[in-house]
């Protein structure tokens, strides 16, 4: 049978002493009670096994110590957001670096800015890590926002007084072009849902590096078996190209499979790049080549500006963080006619 939770009150009335005086002693809030009194509450509170309600601690302090970190639940998730390796990479970051300071961590998916307003405010919390929304989202936010946050993994070119935390989505894309044409690879596309945002710096990037070469840009739909079926009307005009670049991981995986699917050889008749370096870039076959960004480094970073604009050392930054192209097995030298290795 399970055992009856021991409540405020019992202990009131054990002692003979008021609810307010109990409360105030497991709150802390000692200064006006005696130390006997103290004494009294917090021995019998041990003895009954008492376990106190974190979220009425939390939420009764100035000092919540709690940390929410909102995902932004789009549609190309297909709501399974928390199954993305990049987002699991990313809170699982998170998580070590929020707990290693001391603090909780509460987590929300929703793809309405206006829920997080409510979600912070109920929890009082100390700041917030925000993950995958659109400028748009984080300018109203800014506006309505009165505690500190930081703007994790998404695109805001005026960071007012909110910190942005990027990583270097143009070079990244431009060392994926520049390895490609050292590859002799002169046929070249590049992949995503939309050419705007972190995205559109990734793609220019690439395109940039082709130089003269160029880089042709295929807008997919977000599905799953949208982007199949899309993949499939376009499967001659895909033949063409000697090497693709996905601006991620999870694109250039699926695209990957599509590719064996329909009996083209990767890296042989096409090499393949992605961008993250998720666990799953080194679990497919052939192991994936792609950008690297480091999440530990990016999430140590995030509770670090955190913590300074609490304390008003930092406000209205934009930090941008190094990437660095990590070479597996989908990518070799062009070995399709037109291809001719570039030297420096």
């Amino acid at each position: 049978m399970e055992k009856e939770r021991v409540r405020i009150i019992d202990i009131a009335e054990e002692l003979g002493l008021s609810t307010a005086t109990v409360s105030n002693v497991i709150h802390g809030k000692t200064g006006k009670i005696s130390d006997e009194t103290v004494r009294r509450v917090q021995k019998l509170l041990e003895e009954r096994q008492y376990i106190p309600s974190m979220a009425g601690i939390l939420l009764a302090q100035n000092n919540s110590r709690i940390i929410g970190v909102v995902i932004n639940d789009h549609e190309k998730y297909e709501s399974k957001v928390l199954e993305d390796s990049f987002i699991a990479s990313a809170l699982n970051a998170l998580s070590h670096e929020i707990e290693k300071a001391g603090y909780f961590m509460m987590t929300k998916i929703t793809r309405e800015y206006s829920e997080i307003t409510r979600f912070a405010s109920m929890w009082n919390m100390e700041g917030l890590v925000v993950i995958g929304f659109c400028e748009q989202d984080y300018k109203k936010l800014r506006d309505s926002m009165h505690i500190p946050f930081v703007v994790y993994d998404g695109y805001l070119k005026e960071p007012g007084r909110l910190c942005n935390l990027v990583i270097d989505n143009y070079d990244g894309g431009y060392q994926v072009g520049l390895y490609f044409r050292k590859l002799g690879h002169r046929k070249v596309l590049c992949i995503a849902d939309n050419d705007k945002c972190m995205d559109g710096e990734r793609y220019r990037g690439f395109r940039d590096a082709m130089e003269n070469y160029g880089a042709d840009f295929m807008e997919i739909p977000m599905g799953k078996a949208e982007q199949r079926e899309y993949y499939q009307k376009k499967l001659e005009q895909i033949r063409q190209y000697t090497a693709v670049f996905a601006v991620s991981d999870y694109y250039a995986i699926t695209f990957m499979q599509f590719l064996q699917e329909n009996g083209i050889k990767v890296p042989e008749e096409i090499s393949v790049c992605g961008f993250d370096d998720t666990p799953l870039c080194e679990m497919v076959c052939p192991s994936l080549t792609t950008v690297k960004q480091d999440n530990s480094e990016r999430a140590k970073k995030a509770i670090s500006l955190l913590k300074q604009m609490k304390e008003g050392t930092v406000s209205g930054m934009t930090y941008r963080l190094p990437v660095e192209l990590v070479i597996r097995k989908s990518t070799i030298s062009c070995t399709k006619d037109g291809g001719d290795l570039y030297l420096d």
